[in-house]
Protein backbone atom coordinates (compact mmCIF):
# COMPACT_ATOMS: atom_id res chain seq x y z
CA UNK A 1 0.00 0.00 0.00
CA UNK A 2 1.49 3.58 -0.55
CA UNK A 3 1.66 5.69 1.86
CA UNK A 4 1.85 9.35 1.98
CA UNK A 5 3.15 12.25 3.70
CA UNK A 6 0.29 13.17 6.70
CA UNK A 7 1.60 16.60 6.56
CA UNK A 8 1.29 17.13 2.77
CA UNK A 9 -2.25 15.15 2.26
CA UNK A 10 -3.55 17.28 5.56
CA UNK A 11 -3.17 19.92 3.74
CA UNK A 12 -4.52 18.94 0.55
CA UNK A 13 -7.60 17.78 2.95
CA UNK A 14 -7.76 21.61 4.50
CA UNK A 15 -7.84 23.03 0.93
CA UNK A 16 -10.78 21.01 -0.31
CA UNK A 17 -12.60 21.68 3.20
CA UNK A 18 -12.26 25.22 2.17
CA UNK A 19 -13.73 24.68 -1.18
CA UNK A 20 -16.46 22.49 -0.55
CA UNK A 21 -17.73 22.04 2.95
CA UNK A 22 -18.92 26.04 3.34
CA UNK A 23 -21.28 25.52 -0.15
CA UNK A 24 -22.68 22.11 0.96
CA UNK A 25 -23.37 23.22 4.61
CA UNK A 26 -25.57 26.40 2.96
CA UNK A 27 -26.87 23.73 0.80
CA UNK A 28 -28.02 21.79 4.03
CA UNK A 29 -29.43 24.97 5.78
CA UNK A 30 -31.91 25.02 3.08
CA UNK A 31 -32.72 21.46 2.77
CA UNK A 32 -33.67 21.43 6.50
CA UNK A 33 -35.28 24.76 6.10
CA UNK A 34 -37.47 24.07 3.67
CA UNK A 35 -38.54 20.55 4.60
CA UNK A 36 -39.11 21.63 8.44
CA UNK A 37 -40.61 25.35 8.27
CA UNK A 38 -43.81 23.82 8.01
CA UNK A 39 -43.12 24.02 12.19
CA UNK A 40 -43.47 27.92 12.19
CA UNK A 41 -46.64 27.92 9.16
CA UNK A 42 -48.07 25.50 11.45
CA UNK A 43 -50.46 27.72 13.23
CA UNK A 44 -51.04 30.28 10.46
CA UNK A 45 -51.65 27.81 8.05
CA UNK A 46 -53.96 25.38 9.90
CA UNK A 47 -55.95 28.87 10.96
CA UNK A 48 -56.75 29.61 7.08
CA UNK A 49 -56.96 26.23 5.57
CA UNK A 50 -58.68 24.59 8.16
CA UNK A 51 -56.14 21.81 8.42
CA UNK A 52 -56.94 19.35 11.73
CA UNK A 53 -54.07 18.41 13.94
CA UNK A 54 -54.18 15.06 12.66
CA UNK A 55 -54.21 16.18 8.91
CA UNK A 56 -50.96 18.42 9.40
CA UNK A 57 -49.20 15.62 10.99
CA UNK A 58 -50.05 13.55 8.23
CA UNK A 59 -48.77 16.21 5.79
CA UNK A 60 -45.84 17.46 8.00
CA UNK A 61 -44.80 13.27 7.39
CA UNK A 62 -45.85 11.99 4.01
CA UNK A 63 -42.80 14.09 2.84
CA UNK A 64 -40.65 11.18 3.68
CA UNK A 65 -42.65 8.57 1.79
CA UNK A 66 -41.63 10.34 -1.53
CA UNK A 67 -38.46 10.87 0.01
CA UNK A 68 -38.08 7.30 0.66
CA UNK A 69 -39.37 5.99 -2.60
CA UNK A 70 -37.18 7.86 -4.45
CA UNK A 71 -33.62 8.09 -2.55
CA UNK A 72 -31.92 4.64 -3.80
CA UNK A 73 -32.86 5.79 -7.49
CA UNK A 74 -31.67 9.49 -6.99
CA UNK A 75 -28.29 8.39 -5.31
CA UNK A 76 -27.73 5.72 -8.32
CA UNK A 77 -28.51 8.78 -10.77
CA UNK A 78 -25.97 10.72 -9.18
CA UNK A 79 -23.20 7.91 -9.01
CA UNK A 80 -23.85 7.90 -12.72
CA UNK A 81 -24.41 11.55 -13.57
CA UNK A 82 -22.46 13.30 -11.06
CA UNK A 83 -23.00 15.30 -8.28
CA UNK A 84 -22.50 18.63 -10.41
CA UNK A 85 -25.56 18.49 -12.62
CA UNK A 86 -27.80 15.68 -10.43
CA UNK A 87 -27.28 18.44 -7.40
CA UNK A 88 -28.14 21.16 -9.18
CA UNK A 89 -31.75 19.13 -10.71
CA UNK A 90 -32.16 18.51 -7.02
CA UNK A 91 -32.10 22.03 -5.22
CA UNK A 92 -33.56 23.73 -7.80
CA UNK A 93 -36.70 21.56 -7.88
CA UNK A 94 -37.05 21.23 -4.52
CA UNK A 95 -36.90 24.97 -4.35
CA UNK A 96 -39.53 25.30 -6.86
CA UNK A 97 -41.94 22.96 -5.25
CA UNK A 98 -41.28 24.30 -1.68
CA UNK A 99 -42.30 27.75 -3.21
CA UNK A 100 -45.49 25.81 -4.56
CA UNK A 101 -45.94 25.16 -0.81
CA UNK A 102 -47.88 28.51 -1.02
CA UNK A 103 -50.79 27.59 -2.89
CA UNK A 104 -51.33 24.91 -0.17
CA UNK A 105 -55.11 26.06 0.58
CA UNK A 106 -56.70 22.60 0.93
CA UNK A 107 -55.72 19.11 2.62
CA UNK A 108 -55.18 17.65 -0.78
CA UNK A 109 -52.53 20.82 -1.93
CA UNK A 110 -50.74 19.96 1.17
CA UNK A 111 -50.69 16.73 1.30
CA UNK A 112 -49.32 16.59 -2.77
CA UNK A 113 -47.28 19.25 -2.41
CA UNK A 114 -45.78 17.48 0.84
CA UNK A 115 -45.05 14.50 -1.06
CA UNK A 116 -43.78 15.88 -4.17
CA UNK A 117 -41.19 17.97 -2.08
CA UNK A 118 -40.18 14.66 -0.65
CA UNK A 119 -39.58 13.41 -3.80
CA UNK A 120 -37.72 16.12 -5.66
CA UNK A 121 -35.57 16.37 -2.49
CA UNK A 122 -34.67 12.74 -2.23
CA UNK A 123 -31.04 11.63 -2.60
CA UNK A 124 -29.92 14.76 -1.36
CA UNK A 125 -28.84 14.06 2.19
CA UNK A 126 -26.98 10.71 0.75
CA UNK A 127 -25.65 11.94 -2.15
CA UNK A 128 -23.54 14.43 -0.59
CA UNK A 129 -22.38 11.73 2.12
CA UNK A 130 -21.54 10.16 -0.93
CA UNK A 131 -19.79 12.77 -2.98
CA UNK A 132 -17.69 13.12 0.47
CA UNK A 133 -16.33 10.01 -0.29
CA UNK A 134 -14.70 11.04 -3.25
CA UNK A 135 -13.17 13.76 -1.72
CA UNK A 136 -12.18 13.03 1.62
CA UNK A 137 -9.90 9.72 2.43
CA UNK A 138 -10.86 8.07 5.79
CA UNK A 139 -8.59 10.48 7.70
CA UNK A 140 -10.22 13.16 7.19
CA UNK A 141 -13.84 11.73 6.18
CA UNK A 142 -15.35 12.00 9.55
CA UNK A 143 -13.91 15.67 10.26
CA UNK A 144 -16.15 16.25 6.93
CA UNK A 145 -18.76 14.65 8.08
CA UNK A 146 -19.08 16.46 11.32
CA UNK A 147 -18.55 19.80 9.54
CA UNK A 148 -21.48 19.03 6.93
CA UNK A 149 -23.70 18.60 10.21
CA UNK A 150 -23.30 21.52 11.47
CA UNK A 151 -26.31 22.76 8.50
CA UNK A 152 -28.81 21.18 11.00
CA UNK A 153 -28.43 23.62 13.91
CA UNK A 154 -27.49 26.18 11.46
CA UNK A 155 -30.85 26.20 9.56
CA UNK A 156 -32.46 26.84 13.02
CA UNK A 157 -29.70 29.10 14.34
CA UNK A 158 -30.06 31.43 11.14
CA UNK A 159 -33.70 30.17 10.13
CA UNK A 160 -35.40 30.59 13.06
CA UNK A 161 -35.98 34.16 13.39
CA UNK A 162 -35.50 34.61 9.13
CA UNK A 163 -38.79 32.62 9.41
CA UNK A 164 -40.53 34.93 12.50
CA UNK A 165 -39.95 37.43 10.36
CA UNK A 166 -41.37 36.56 7.22
CA UNK A 167 -44.17 35.56 9.25
CA UNK A 168 -44.77 38.74 9.86
CA UNK A 169 -44.84 40.01 6.51
CA UNK A 170 -48.72 38.93 6.83
CA UNK A 171 -50.47 40.82 4.57
CA UNK A 172 -47.13 42.53 2.00
CA UNK A 173 -48.51 42.63 -1.28
CA UNK A 174 -52.14 40.50 -0.68
CA UNK A 175 -50.08 37.36 0.97
CA UNK A 176 -49.68 35.68 3.84
CA UNK A 177 -47.17 34.96 6.55
CA UNK A 178 -46.98 31.33 6.01
CA UNK A 179 -46.89 32.48 1.87
CA UNK A 180 -43.93 34.64 2.48
CA UNK A 181 -42.46 31.65 4.32
CA UNK A 182 -42.52 29.32 1.67
CA UNK A 183 -41.88 31.58 -1.82
CA UNK A 184 -38.57 32.97 -0.02
CA UNK A 185 -37.11 29.98 1.34
CA UNK A 186 -37.80 28.00 -1.85
CA UNK A 187 -36.64 30.69 -3.85
CA UNK A 188 -33.21 30.29 -2.22
CA UNK A 189 -33.36 27.24 -2.66
CA UNK A 190 -33.37 27.08 -6.69
CA UNK A 191 -31.01 30.24 -6.76
CA UNK A 192 -28.97 27.65 -4.74
CA UNK A 193 -29.16 25.07 -7.16
CA UNK A 194 -27.62 27.12 -10.15
CA UNK A 195 -24.86 27.56 -8.66
CA UNK A 196 -24.02 24.33 -7.62
CA UNK A 197 -23.76 23.32 -11.36
CA UNK A 198 -21.17 26.28 -11.42
CA UNK A 199 -19.79 25.94 -8.24
CA UNK A 200 -19.24 21.85 -7.57
CA UNK A 201 -16.92 19.71 -9.05
CA UNK A 202 -17.81 15.97 -9.26
CA UNK A 203 -14.01 14.71 -8.55
CA UNK A 204 -10.86 15.76 -7.26
CA UNK A 205 -9.47 15.19 -11.21
CA UNK A 206 -11.87 17.66 -12.26
CA UNK A 207 -10.89 20.17 -9.73
CA UNK A 208 -8.90 23.20 -11.32
CA UNK A 209 -9.00 25.08 -8.16
CA UNK A 210 -6.03 21.79 -7.22
CA UNK A 211 -2.45 21.46 -8.90
CA UNK A 212 -1.70 18.29 -10.50
CA UNK A 213 0.29 16.94 -7.52
CA UNK A 214 -2.60 17.39 -5.41
CA UNK A 215 -4.99 15.94 -7.49
CA UNK A 216 -2.49 12.79 -7.30
CA UNK A 217 -1.71 12.25 -3.77
CA UNK A 218 -5.55 12.69 -3.08
CA UNK A 219 -6.83 10.05 -5.65
CA UNK A 220 -3.73 7.72 -4.60
CA UNK A 221 -5.25 8.27 -0.92
CA UNK A 222 -8.86 7.51 -1.93
CA UNK A 223 -7.58 4.93 -4.02
CA UNK A 224 -6.05 2.78 -1.08
CA UNK A 225 -9.12 3.32 1.04
CA UNK A 226 -11.86 2.25 -1.18
CA UNK A 227 -9.34 -0.59 -1.45
CA UNK A 228 -9.17 -1.14 2.00
CA UNK A 229 -13.58 -0.94 2.10
CA UNK A 230 -13.74 -3.03 -0.40
CA UNK A 231 -12.60 -5.77 1.47
CA UNK A 232 -14.83 -5.70 4.00
CA UNK A 233 -18.05 -5.05 2.78
CA UNK A 234 -20.39 -5.68 -0.82
CA UNK A 235 -19.03 -4.72 -3.83
CA UNK A 236 -22.45 -4.86 -5.88
CA UNK A 237 -25.38 -2.71 -5.23
CA UNK A 238 -28.27 -5.28 -4.80
CA UNK A 239 -25.72 -7.05 -1.90
CA UNK A 240 -25.65 -3.62 0.26
CA UNK A 241 -29.34 -3.02 -0.43
CA UNK A 242 -30.03 -6.63 1.30
CA UNK A 243 -27.24 -6.98 3.65
CA UNK A 244 -28.15 -7.40 7.41
CA UNK A 245 -25.30 -4.44 8.96
CA UNK A 246 -27.14 -2.36 6.64
CA UNK A 247 -30.72 -3.12 7.23
CA UNK A 248 -29.63 -2.66 11.19
CA UNK A 249 -28.29 0.41 10.30
CA UNK A 250 -31.82 1.25 8.64
CA UNK A 251 -33.53 0.76 11.94
CA UNK A 252 -31.28 2.47 14.05
CA UNK A 253 -31.38 5.34 12.16
CA UNK A 254 -35.23 5.12 11.50
CA UNK A 255 -35.55 5.47 15.42
CA UNK A 256 -33.08 8.74 15.73
CA UNK A 257 -35.14 10.32 13.10
CA UNK A 258 -38.63 9.87 14.76
CA UNK A 259 -36.70 11.49 17.44
CA UNK A 260 -35.73 14.47 15.38
CA UNK A 261 -38.39 15.16 13.56
CA UNK A 262 -41.02 14.37 16.54
CA UNK A 263 -39.32 17.81 17.85
CA UNK A 264 -38.69 20.04 14.94
CA UNK A 265 -41.92 19.71 13.15
CA UNK A 266 -43.56 21.49 16.56
CA UNK A 267 -40.72 23.17 18.41
CA UNK A 268 -41.63 26.73 17.33
CA UNK A 269 -45.12 25.51 18.69
CA UNK A 270 -43.74 24.05 22.25
CA UNK A 271 -41.60 27.67 22.51
CA UNK A 272 -44.49 29.65 22.28
CA UNK A 273 -46.07 27.42 24.65
CA UNK A 274 -43.58 28.23 27.06
CA UNK A 275 -43.06 31.89 26.54
CA UNK A 276 -47.15 32.56 26.76
CA UNK A 277 -46.68 34.02 22.78
CA UNK A 278 -47.41 33.95 19.67
CA UNK A 279 -45.05 32.25 16.65
CA UNK A 280 -43.02 35.21 15.40
CA UNK A 281 -39.54 36.77 15.18
CA UNK A 282 -38.84 36.82 19.45
CA UNK A 283 -40.48 33.05 19.29
CA UNK A 284 -37.36 32.21 16.42
CA UNK A 285 -34.82 34.24 18.62
CA UNK A 286 -35.65 31.88 21.80
CA UNK A 287 -35.74 28.66 19.51
CA UNK A 288 -32.41 29.02 18.00
CA UNK A 289 -31.12 28.47 21.43
CA UNK A 290 -31.41 24.61 21.41
CA UNK A 291 -29.67 24.77 18.22
CA UNK A 292 -26.37 27.19 19.38
CA UNK A 293 -25.94 24.11 22.20
CA UNK A 294 -25.94 21.26 19.25
CA UNK A 295 -23.87 23.12 16.89
CA UNK A 296 -21.16 23.45 20.17
CA UNK A 297 -21.54 19.65 21.19
CA UNK A 298 -21.48 18.53 17.32
CA UNK A 299 -17.78 20.67 17.11
CA UNK A 300 -16.23 19.30 20.08
CA UNK A 301 -17.28 15.40 19.96
CA UNK A 302 -16.39 14.19 16.88
CA UNK A 303 -12.81 15.45 17.58
CA UNK A 304 -13.13 13.98 21.61
CA UNK A 305 -14.18 10.91 19.31
CA UNK A 306 -11.26 11.20 16.89
CA UNK A 307 -8.99 11.34 20.23
CA UNK A 308 -10.20 8.45 22.69
CA UNK A 309 -11.23 5.98 19.15
CA UNK A 310 -15.00 5.28 21.45
CA UNK A 311 -17.11 6.79 18.45
CA UNK A 312 -20.04 3.88 19.40
CA UNK A 313 -19.78 4.74 23.32
CA UNK A 314 -20.44 8.70 22.46
CA UNK A 315 -23.23 7.95 20.34
CA UNK A 316 -24.97 5.84 22.68
CA UNK A 317 -24.58 8.33 25.46
CA UNK A 318 -25.53 11.08 23.27
CA UNK A 319 -28.77 9.50 22.53
CA UNK A 320 -29.46 8.98 25.70
CA UNK A 321 -28.77 13.06 26.56
CA UNK A 322 -31.58 13.07 23.69
CA UNK A 323 -34.12 10.78 24.70
CA UNK A 324 -34.35 12.00 28.40
CA UNK A 325 -34.20 15.86 26.82
CA UNK A 326 -37.32 15.22 24.73
CA UNK A 327 -39.04 13.66 27.51
CA UNK A 328 -38.58 15.89 30.27
CA UNK A 329 -39.20 18.56 27.70
CA UNK A 330 -42.65 17.50 27.56
CA UNK A 331 -43.19 16.91 31.57
CA UNK A 332 -42.26 20.03 32.65
CA UNK A 333 -43.87 23.23 32.65
CA UNK A 334 -41.37 26.18 33.91
CA UNK A 335 -40.03 27.75 30.57
CA UNK A 336 -36.19 27.44 31.71
CA UNK A 337 -36.26 24.03 32.24
CA UNK A 338 -38.42 23.18 29.30
CA UNK A 339 -35.77 25.39 27.37
CA UNK A 340 -32.83 23.85 28.95
CA UNK A 341 -34.75 19.91 28.27
CA UNK A 342 -34.61 20.90 24.16
CA UNK A 343 -31.20 22.21 24.33
CA UNK A 344 -30.19 18.40 25.69
CA UNK A 345 -32.13 17.23 23.26
CA UNK A 346 -30.79 18.73 19.97
CA UNK A 347 -27.48 18.37 21.49
CA UNK A 348 -27.64 15.07 21.78
CA UNK A 349 -29.77 14.10 18.17
CA UNK A 350 -27.92 16.41 16.33
CA UNK A 351 -24.19 15.09 17.20
CA UNK A 352 -25.04 11.43 17.59
CA UNK A 353 -25.19 11.09 13.74
CA UNK A 354 -21.85 12.15 12.23
CA UNK A 355 -20.90 9.34 14.71
CA UNK A 356 -23.53 7.43 13.25
CA UNK A 357 -22.53 7.91 9.61
CA UNK A 358 -18.97 6.50 10.11
CA UNK A 359 -20.53 2.82 10.61
CA UNK A 360 -21.54 2.24 7.29
CA UNK A 361 -18.40 4.38 5.54
CA UNK A 362 -16.47 1.97 7.51
CA UNK A 363 -17.22 -1.55 4.55
CA UNK A 364 -19.46 0.17 1.69
CA UNK A 365 -17.89 1.91 -1.23
CA UNK A 366 -18.12 2.30 -4.68
CA UNK A 367 -22.13 1.85 -6.38
CA UNK A 368 -22.58 -0.59 -3.17
CA UNK A 369 -21.96 2.78 -1.15
CA UNK A 370 -24.21 5.26 -2.99
CA UNK A 371 -27.52 2.28 -2.95
CA UNK A 372 -26.14 1.20 1.17
CA UNK A 373 -25.97 5.05 2.26
CA UNK A 374 -28.81 5.95 0.04
CA UNK A 375 -31.71 3.01 1.82
CA UNK A 376 -30.34 3.82 5.01
CA UNK A 377 -31.24 7.22 4.86
CA UNK A 378 -34.34 6.78 2.88
CA UNK A 379 -35.56 3.57 5.27
CA UNK A 380 -34.30 5.82 8.45
CA UNK A 381 -36.03 9.06 7.14
CA UNK A 382 -39.61 6.84 7.26
CA UNK A 383 -39.52 7.79 11.10
CA UNK A 384 -39.98 11.41 9.95
CA UNK A 385 -43.34 10.03 8.39
CA UNK A 386 -44.23 7.89 11.58
CA UNK A 387 -43.29 10.58 14.06
CA UNK A 388 -45.58 13.35 14.11
CA UNK A 389 -48.87 10.98 13.90
CA UNK A 390 -47.31 9.05 16.40
CA UNK A 391 -46.97 11.77 18.78
CA UNK A 392 -50.35 12.88 17.88
CA UNK A 393 -51.57 9.02 18.23
CA UNK A 394 -49.70 9.11 21.88
CA UNK A 395 -51.44 12.66 22.78
CA UNK A 396 -54.62 11.54 21.97
CA UNK A 397 -54.36 7.97 23.43
CA UNK A 398 -53.45 9.67 26.64
CA UNK A 399 -55.06 12.73 26.77
CA UNK A 400 -52.04 14.25 27.31
CA UNK A 401 -49.80 16.27 25.37
CA UNK A 402 -46.45 15.09 27.20
CA UNK A 403 -47.47 11.74 25.76
CA UNK A 404 -46.05 11.82 22.85
CA UNK A 405 -42.83 13.52 23.86
CA UNK A 406 -42.20 10.80 25.97
CA UNK A 407 -42.67 8.14 23.08
CA UNK A 408 -40.42 10.11 21.07
CA UNK A 409 -37.77 9.86 23.82
CA UNK A 410 -38.57 6.27 24.16
CA UNK A 411 -37.45 6.19 20.49
CA UNK A 412 -33.84 7.45 21.16
CA UNK A 413 -33.42 5.39 23.69
CA UNK A 414 -33.90 2.56 21.85
CA UNK A 415 -31.46 3.53 18.97
CA UNK A 416 -28.85 3.91 22.17
CA UNK A 417 -29.64 1.00 23.26
CA UNK A 418 -29.07 -1.13 19.78
CA UNK A 419 -25.92 0.98 18.99
CA UNK A 420 -24.65 -0.10 22.15
CA UNK A 421 -26.04 -4.02 21.97
CA UNK A 422 -25.56 -5.19 18.77
CA UNK A 423 -23.06 -2.42 16.97
CA UNK A 424 -20.08 -3.90 18.99
CA UNK A 425 -16.81 -3.47 18.08
CA UNK A 426 -14.64 -6.45 17.32
CA UNK A 427 -12.41 -7.53 20.05
CA UNK A 428 -9.97 -8.90 17.92
CA UNK A 429 -9.52 -5.43 16.60
CA UNK A 430 -6.66 -3.11 18.44
CA UNK A 431 -7.99 0.32 19.47
CA UNK A 432 -8.24 2.61 16.94
CA UNK A 433 -8.43 6.47 16.08
CA UNK A 434 -11.65 8.29 14.30
CA UNK A 435 -10.41 7.85 10.94
CA UNK A 436 -9.16 4.21 11.23
CA UNK A 437 -12.33 3.23 12.94
CA UNK A 438 -13.83 3.79 9.12
CA UNK A 439 -12.39 1.11 8.31
CA UNK A 440 -13.95 -1.91 10.02
CA UNK A 441 -16.63 -3.86 9.16
CA UNK A 442 -18.38 -4.27 11.87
Amino acid sequence: MKTHAPVSLEAINSKVMRRLLPFLLLMYVLAFLDRANIGFAQKALQHDTGLSNAAFAFGAGVFFVGYALFEVPSNLLLHRVGARAWMCRIMVTWGLVSAAMCLAHTPTAFYTLRFLLGVAEAGFFPGVIYYLTHWFPQSARGRAVGVFYFGAPLAFIFGSPLSGSLLELHGALGLTGWQWLFLVEGGLASVVGVWAFWYLDNRPEDARWLDPQERASLRAALDDDALLASAHGPHRILAALVDRRVLLLSAIYLLIQMSVYGVIFYLPQQVAAFLGATVGLRVGLVAALPWLCALAVTWYVPRRADRTGEHRRWAVLLLIVAGLGIGVSGLVHSPLFGLLALCCAASGFIAAQPLFWTFPTRYLTGAAAAGGIALINSLGGLGGFIAPSLRTAAERAFSSTSAGLVVLGVSSLLAALLIGTLLRRDPAQPHTTFETLLHRAR
